[in-house]
C-alpha cells in the first residue's frame, strides 16, 4: 500500500536546541499513527511541520503526494486539524462555530450528519465557552472534519480530559478510522496509545526510538518482565530475599516480582508458597506495558 505521509531526515532547529533530529516515519491510508512521547519530546514540532504551520530546516515531508510548504492551500483542504487549543470564541454557540468553519472549504460537509454523530444537538445553541472539556472536544473534533479530510491530525487530543471522557473520544477517534479516515496523533498517555494506535513512533528529545505495532514493541524491545502474584498470604520481604529477584512492588495483595531469570524465581517462588503455606490466587509472566518500554528505552538513550 503506497504511504499517504511520508517524512525522511527531518530536522527543525532553534538556536542551541535540536528540537527534531532526523526523524524519518511514513504513514499507511486507513491507520492511526501515534507519536508518543512526554512533553517538550518534539511531537507537536513535528505535526505542525507536516500540517504546514512550521517551517522544516531540512528533510522532506509528503502528504498525499505534496508539500505542505509549496501546496499549503490545495492540501488544507484535503487535511483536518485538531490543536491543542482550537480558537473559538468563547461567546460564539456551537453551530455558529459549525456554519462558519464549513465555509471555509469548498467541499463541505452536510452538518446534520457531522452533529448526529458527535451527539451535539442538544448544545448547538450553547456558547462554546460554557461547554466541558470533554464536549468541547467534540466540537473541536467536529470542526476538524467538517470538510471530509483524508487526514486528521489530532494533538493531544485527550488533554485533561478526565478519564470518562477520554474513553468517549477514544470511540469517536476510532470511528473516524472506520469510515476511512487517516488519523495521526501525538499524545503522551501511553494507554491512549496502546488503545488506539495501528502503530506509534516513539520520541525522545527529538529523535525516533522505535516504531511499530504497541503490542510488537513491547513483545520485540520490552526489557520490563515480571511475575505478577497474587496473594494474601505472601510476604513482601520473603519475596525480596528470593534468589535472583531484584526488586519486588506492591499494591495491596498484588506483587510485581522483578528477577534476571524468571522461570528461576518462578521456581523459587512456588516452593516458598508451598513451604510457608501462602495460596496463590493469580500467576501470571508479564512482558510489561509500553509506558515500560519507552521507561527503559529512554534510559538506555540516556546512559
Amino acid at each position: 500500500m503506497e504511504p499517504v505521509i511520508v517524512v525522511e531526515h527531518l530536522h527543525k532547529r532553534y538556536r542551541n536546541v535540536h528540537a527534531v533530529n532526523d526523524v524519518s516515519f511514513s504513514v499507511n491510508m486507513g491507520e492511526i499513527y501515534g507519536i508518543l512521547g512526554p512533553n517538550g519530546a518534539g511531537k507537536t514540532t513535528t505535526i505542525e511541520m507536516l500540517e504546514g504551520l512550521r517551517k522544516r530546516d531540512e528533510g522532506t515531508i509528503r502528504i498525499l503526494g505534496l508539500d505542505p510548504d509549496t501546496h499549503p492551500y490545495e492540501l488544507r483542504e484535503r487535511i483536518g486539524i485538531q490543536f491543542q487549543s482550537t480558537s473559538v470564541q468563547e461567546r460564539m454557540k456551537v453551530k455558529e462555530a459549525l456554519q462558519l468553519f464549513s465555509s471555509f472549504y469548498r467541499n463541505r460537509r452536510e452538518i446534520d450528519p457531522i452533529v448526529n454523530a458527535l451527539g451535539l444537538e442538544p448544545y448547538l445553541d450553547t456558547p462554546f465557552g460554557q461547554l466541558s472539556g470533554g464536549w468541547k472536544q467534540r466540537v473541536t473534533l467536529a470542526l476538524a472534519t467538517i470538510h471530509d479530510p483524508a487526514i486528521v491530525f489530532l494533538d493531544e487530543p485527550s488533554a485533561g480530559l478526565d478519564p470518562h471522557a477520554r474513553r468517549e473520544l477514544w470511540e469517536l477517534i476510532l470511528q473516524l478510522r472506520k469510515e476511512g479516515k487517516t488519523i495521526v496523533l501525538t499524545t503522551h498517555y501511553m494507554e491512549e496509545a496502546e488503545r488506539l494506535c495501528d502503530r506509534v513512533a516513539m520520541f525522545h528529545k527529538g529523535r525516533i526510538l522505535a516504531v511499530d505495532k504497541p503490542q510488537r514493541l513491547v513483545a520485540t524491545w520490552g526489557k520490563v518482565r515480571y511475575l505478577h502474584v497474587e496473594s494474601f498470604e505472601a510476604d513482601e520481604q520473603r519475596l525480596r530475599m528470593l534468589p535472583g529477584v531484584s526488586e519486588v512492588k506492591r499494591d495491596g495483595h498484588v506483587y510485581h516480582v522483578f528477577a534476571r531469570d524468571l522461570q528461576s524465581a518462578a521456581l523459587h517462588l512456588f516452593r516458598l508458597a508451598d513451604e510457608e503455606g501462602w495460596i496463590i490466587r493469580s500467576f501470571r509472566f508479564e512482558t510489561g506495558s509500553l509506558e515500560d518500554l519507552f521507561i527503559s528505552l529512554v534510559k538506555e538513550e540516556s546512559a
